[in-house]
């Protein structure tokens, strides 16, 4: 049962890793990745993949369609306070990395594409 899980926890992972990296360690962007937002595009990318990770073994069990649907809020719920979350870490604790409610706003974005793509696959 836990190994469906496994995907979802190596992706978890990984983001922290990315999220943690001291920000002389990352590339900057050149001037036409800022004008097309491509940081949030990450963010909503890396977020919602995690999202989608630990959402796809709930919306494809075999319980009910309540529980289900249940279950996919609480991770979507919880992965955008993670989100919020990591955004304090980078400001406090990462040097060179600071509080961007935007990138917040996106990880939720990414999210909130997670749950409709559940929808839309999973709960027909």
């Amino acid at each position: 049962m836990y190994k469906k899980y496994l995907p979802g926890i190596a992706w978890f992972f990984l983001v922290l890793i990315l999220i943690c990296l001291p920000g002389n360690d990352l590339p900057r962007a050149s001037n036409w990745m800022n004008i097309i937002f491509f940081d949030k595009w990450v963010h909503t990318g890396l977020f919602g993949t995690l999202a989608l990770l630990f959402m796809k073994p709930v919306a494809t069990s075999g319980k009910p369609k309540k529980i289900k649907w249940n279950g996919v809020i609480k991770i979507a719920t919880a992965i955008s306070v993670w989100g919020l979350t990591t955004e304090f870490v980078q400001r406090f604790f990462i040097p060179g990395r600071n509080f961007d409610l935007l990138d917040w706003a996106a990880d939720s974005f990414g999210v909130l594409l997670a749950v409709l793509i559940c929808r839309w696959f999973y709960f027909k």
